[in-house]
C-alpha cells in the first residue's frame, strides 16, 4: 500500500519522529495505547469485537473501533465475516501482523525482568497461552512429550509439549493427557507462583482431569526471569 493511500485513510500516520530507524517506524505503527494488546488478542485466529474488548476490560468501544480501523489502515488488521451460521464480523491479523507474535515474546521476556512487574494482576486467556511460549524451559522438558487442555471460561486451548518446542493455539481438547480447568489468574499462580496443585484444587481454583503427574510436570516447565538489578 502506497504512503499516499495511507495517509489519506489515516491522517495519524503524518505524525512521524522523522527517524529512519526500524524501531522508530515500529512505534508509529504499533506504538499507540491499547495497539499491542490489541493485536495480541488476535494472535490465535480472528476475534469478534466484543471478544476484544471483553478481554481488553480498560479500552472503550470508541478507542477500539479507532485503533482497529488504524491497525487495519497499517496493513496489520484485517476484517473478515465468518461463514453461516455464525455470519459475524470478525477482525483478524495479516500475515504480516502475525509476524509479530515474536516481538510481543521477546518484549514480554523483558518486561518481566522489571521489579514493577507484578504477575498477579488481571490477564487475558491469550495472554495465558503468549506466556507458556514465552516463559517454557526446553531443557527442563527435555525429551517428554504431552498434550494438555485449558477450559478457559467459554474457550478451550490445546497445548502441545515436543521435541523441546511447546505450541499453543484456541483448539479442541478431546486428545488432550491432561485437562485444567481454571482462570488465567489462577493457571498463572499455579506455573509460575509454584503454588501446589493440591491448595488450588481445595481452593476451587483449579479442577484437574487426567493424568495428575502431568498436570505436575507441566507446572516445572516454567520460570520466570531474574529480576534486572537497579543502579543505586
Amino acid at each position: 500500500m502506497k504512503l499516499e493511500k495511507l495517509t489519506k485513510h489515516n491522517p495519524e500516520l503524518k505524525r512521524w519522529y522523522d527517524d529512519a530507524c526500524g524501531t522508530a517506524h515500529a512505534l508509529e505503527l504499533v506504538g499507540e495505547r491499547w495497539s499491542l494488546l490489541i493485536m495480541r488478542e488476535m494472535m490465535f485466529g480472528p476475534r469478534r469485537f466484543g471478544d476484544i474488548r471483553a478481554a481488553l476490560p480498560g479500552i472503550s468501544a470508541n478507542v477500539l473501533t479507532q485503533r482497529l480501523e488504524t491497525l487495519e489502515s497499517h496493513g496489520i488488521v484485517v476484517k473478515s465475516r465468518l461463514p453461516p451460521p455464525a455470519s459475524v464480523q470478525v477482525y483478524g491479523l495479516t500475515p504480516w501482523g502475525y509476524e509479530a507474535d515474536q516481538l510481543l515474546i521477546v518484549l514480554g521476556n523483558w518486561a518481566a525482568r522489571s521489579p514493577g512487574h507484578d504477575p498477579t494482576l488481571p490477564l487475558s486467556k491469550t495472554s495465558l497461552m503468549l506466556s507458556f511460549r514465552t516463559m517454557f524451559q526446553a531443557d527442563v522438558a527435555g525429551d517428554r512429550a504431552a498434550t494438555v487442555g485449558f477450559i478457559l471460561g467459554e474457550e478451550t486451548f490445546r497445548v502441545r509439549v515436543e521435541n523441546g518446542t511447546l505450541t499453543p493455539r484456541r483448539a479442541e481438547i478431546d486428545d488432550a493427557d491432561v485437562v485444567f480447568e481454571t482462570t488465567p489468574e489462577a493457571m498463572a499462580g499455579y506455573v509460575y507462583g509454584k503454588a501446589p496443585l493440591e491448595a488450588m484444587e481445595e481452593a476451587g481454583a483449579i479442577t484437574v482431569r487426567g493424568d495428575r503427574n502431568a498436570a505436575l510436570r507441566f507446572q516445572t516447565w516454567f520460570t520466570l526471569p531474574p529480576k534486572a538489578e537497579m543502579s543505586a
